[in-house]
């Protein structure tokens, strides 16, 4: 079968830097193709030559629908079919459904033809059999509607070549079923669906073929069907990744760092009780909305619960501001780290020492520059966070970096509790493992860890004990030495 698009020689160098250097991959039609690497590898840097975003160094030999190219643009790559879905999809919120599926027709004349339009939305969806309210605002569709909001739109472009990537990111176990089910209908179409994710679990499950990116060079394509987790891991990053459940340390006689009891917020979570000791990592796990993250909140202050009572250390305290959690030594790395966690165009050193102004500050107001650097030196290192100059903005640094450098913020308050929420949603294998032995360094330091994990085997493997949440309620409680993914699953998925 001839390939729909094939890349020969294809280089790119940002000042000095080689981020691609001689790829040759092969994209077939009816063919869905992960690319696969960590962060940095040169995945985004591809995707951008594919999509006609930047132009590959010379020498390069991009064949498209049977016609050869030096270069892409935008415009010529769209016009042979080709769409990527970024993770943010680029959706117009406050339009309807069916004026982002079709958006890309409305230059076709002078009027808006509301009937044609709502034709081209009704068609794409029923290519891929998926039933969607045409009229009802993007804002208001889950996460998991609005990824085939953007897959529609690219069908409506004709598209041929589907790049999407982490579709998944932001999905709960079912509705990764269904988007993995519509990427199979969009291969059964005879359409080339290329597929970046760090899950690599459900990369074998929907792929025919993966090719391992690595400092910039293609390691090589193989069938999926030959390939496991483990050597996919091995091939992406030299390591081999293994982990063991972690085993409940009994403290007989010990007062908790944080005691819950009934807590309740309307219409958010009722009656949650549970405990964290020192040195305890309790994951909670359950499917988006069920309240995991609302439930953090009240716990670092940003929003009050209606009734119930939290205790640090014994003493029941009032979580009026995430000033007040933090005066009792409670951190926060919300899910959000682009928005919530960090400031992104700020310094490294700015974002880690934004928790703790006033100990790295003089008699007179002013950032003692001595202070400063030791705290942020002795943080960078222990994180292992590879920068460097600490000067330079957070939006420089790879997720997996990024996110060493919103942990660093909050254990330069020194923490009794560390909230952690979903801390490796979008964070490599290899980041993911070095935050794992974050976690793990933090326990073992007597620092008491509540973490909302997306990923059961996450869980599984990262935790002393695992809490359920469902429809806002604690259901089950889990140790994993006693227990299997299988049987968590079951609970949180049935």
């Amino acid at each position: 079968m001839e390939p729909f698009l094939s890349l020969r020689h294809i280089s790119k160098t940002f000042h000095g830097t080689r981020a691609l250097n001689d790829v040759a991959l092969d994209f077939l039609p009816g063919e869905v193709h992960c690319l696969a690497g960590q962060n940095g590898c040169g995945k985004s840097t591809l995707i951008k030559i594919i999509s006609g975003v930047y132009r590959p160094d010379e020498g390069a030999q991009i064949t498209l629908g049977g016609q050869h190219w030096p270069r892409l643009t935008p415009s010529v790559s769209v016009a042979e079919g080709i769409q990527v879905i970024y993770q943010d999809l680029s959706l117009f919120p406050n339009l309807s459904v069916w004026e982002n599926i079709a958006v890309n027709h409305y230059h076709h004349g002078w009027l808006v033809k509301r009937r044609a339009l709502r034709q081209v939305a009704e068609q794409a969806m029923a290519s891929i059999h998926v039933s969607l309210p045409l009229d009802a605002p993007v804002e208001s569709l889950s996460i998991a509607r609005c990824q085939l909001v953007a897959i529609c739109r690219a069908l409506a472009q004709d598209a041929r070549l589907i790049i999407m990537d982490e579709p998944t990111a932001s999905l709960t176990h079912q509705e990764v079923e269904g988007l993995l089910e519509v990427v199979r209908q969009l291969r059964e179409k005879g359409i080339c669906v290329v597929f970046v994710s760090h899950r690599l679990e459900e990369v074998l499950a929907v792929s025919d073929n993966i090719s391992v990116l690595k400092d910039g060079e293609l390691v090589g394509t193989w069938p999926a069907a030959e390939m496991t987790t483990q050597q996919l891991g091995f091939l992406m990053t030299g390591q081999q990744f293994e982990y063991q459940t972690r085993a409940l340390r009994q403290s007989a006689g010990s007062t908790p760092v944080l005691e819950v009891v009934n807590l309740s917020r309307a219409g958010e979570y009722q009656n949650v009780s549970f405990q964290v000791e020192a040195g305890e990592v309790v994951s909670i796990v359950g499917l988006l909305g069920a309240g995991r993250t609302e439930l953090c909140l009240s716990l670092f202050g940003l929003t009050r619960p209606d009734s119930g009572e939290i205790r640090i250390n014994g003493q029941p305290v009032k979580l009026r501001s995430n000033q007040d959690a933090i005066s009792h030594g409670i951190g926060y790395v919300s899910e959000d780290r682009m928005n919530r966690g960090l400031v992104m165009a700020q310094s490294i050193e700015n974002n880690v020492i934004s928790t703790v102004f006033p100990q790295v500050t003089n008699s007179v107001g002013l950032i003692d520059e001595t202070r400063c650097r030791e705290l942020v030196s002795r943080l960078v290192k222990a994180l292992r966070i590879k920068v460097p100059d600490v000067h330079l903005p957070v939006n420089t640094l790879s997720g997996g970096n990024a996110q060493r450098v919103s942990i660093a913020k909050w254990l330069a308050i020194t923490p009794r509790l560390l909230i952690l929420d979903s801390p490796t949603v979008g964070v490599d294998i290899a980041n993911k493992a070095g935050i794992y032995q974050i976690i793990s360094d933090l326990a073992n330091h007597g620092i008491a860890v509540v973490m909302v994990c997306d990923e059961i085997e996450e869980a599984w493997y990262q935790s002393h004990r695992i809490l359920v949440m469902q429809q806002g309620r604690l259901t089950h409680s889990f140790l994993p030495e006693n227990s299997t993914q299988e049987m968590i699953a079951g609970v949180v998925n049935g």
